[in-house]
């Protein structure tokens, strides 16, 4: 009557709180350890269903506890919040943890390896750079205005045309800012450099990964978001079909339907984040390069333009690219350009 058959654990960065039910789903043991423990703990009792909270370090925790036996299951926070039945502590996320795995409807986040997760960071770390690049070279470009110096749009030409100025006009650049503006140069040169590093290195893996590689044969989808989606997404076959994994990226409209009234509104924009910039970004680049094209997939596009105009369009051709996505990483397939679009599809 006491075996432990189903675990709730909330993870912190310290102290962790479990909470474990038997077969007939009554509570058997209440247990806070600290994080040296947690191990230890798990490797002393049969095997059973955890469930953990996907958060920080919880792809951590779910790899190594599936080492002793254990089957771990992450949930998305906002799925156990209707399990809590009453105030939020540390002891009752665990027990509404412990409730909602135990649920055969609910939804799990995959636990990925740690290639998978080695090649996620990097496309955080790169996320990071560019953010840092964007805002310094947006703070040269707003205190050079001040002087009359009006930088260009890009990055190389910021670049170009500050290294001119403190090369050849500096006398329009204050002397107490010459040695700030010099510095900010070098730093925009180091964190171009990094953030090249970064693309030669998943470049490389690119050329390991035949996920990445298939995805590369598609139309607008470059190393970046081929290595993004070969490691963000782990397993494909958990979508029953394209149309679920578009709505996983929120590339599909808001339901607000009642009484047989039905009511889209803009996207859901749930998901990755990440993963859904990816996709419209090259998505826009293909609307934008239609024009002049008169393939199907072309001419499909300037039809959409038309009818629903360009913002609209963009995100209708994510939408289309990811469900392509969904078929060739669940059956493991080529990218087949000529079945893309039927010359009568409107």
């Amino acid at each position: 009557m006491n075996k432990i058959t189903r675990i709730g654990l909330d993870i912190a960065k310290n102290t962790f709180v479990l909470h474990a039910v038997n077969e007939q789903g009554k509570t058997v043991k209440r247990h806070t350890c600290d994080r040296a423990k947690v191990l230890s703990f798990f490797a002393g009792i049969e095997p059973c269903l955890v469930g953990i909270e996907s958060c920080a370090s919880s792809q951590h925790w779910a790899r190594e506890i599936a080492q002793f036996g254990h089957t771990v299951k992450l949930m998305n926070p906002k799925f156990v919040v209707p399990y809590r039945k009453s105030g939020k502590n540390d002891a009752n996320d665990a027990e509404a943890i412990c409730e909602a795995v135990g649920r055969p409807n609910m939804r799990f986040v995959p636990v990925k390896s740690v290639e998978q997760q080695a090649v996620c960071s990097l496309h955080t770390s790169r996320q990071f750079l560019v953010v840092q690049r964007t805002a310094l070279i947006n703070h040269c470009r707003g205190v050079l205005a001040e002087f009359g110096i009006v930088m260009p749009v890009g990055a190389d030409k910021v670049r170009r045309l500050l290294a001119e100025k403190l090369h050849k006009e500096s006398e329009m650049i204050p002397v107490m800012l010459q040695a700030l503006m010099q510095d900010h140069l070098d730093d925009l040169k180091r964190v171009e450099e990094r953030i090249d590093s970064i693309d030669k290195q998943l470049a490389q893996w690119a050329k390991q990964n035949q996920q990445a590689i298939n995805l590369q044969q598609m139309r607008g989808i470059g190393v970046i978001t081929a290595t993004a989606f070969a490691s963000g997404v782990c397993d494909a076959k958990l979508f029953n079909n394209g149309r679920q994994f578009a709505a996983w990226l929120g590339l599909v409209p808001r339901q607000y339907s009642s009484g047989g009234k039905n009511k889209l509104g803009s996207i859901t924009k749930t998901g990755d984040a990440y993963l859904r910039t990816m996709l419209t970004q090259g998505a826009r680049s293909l609307v934008f390069h239609s024009k002049d094209k008169n393939d199907n997939f072309s001419l499909w596009i300037q039809r959409l333009i038309a009818r629903i105009g360009m913002n609209k369009t963009v995100i209708a051709v994510a939408a289309k690219q990811a469900r392509i996505m969904w078929a060739m990483m669940a059956k493991n397939i080529d990218y087949q350009a000529e079945k893309i679009c039927s010359p009568l599809v409107a």
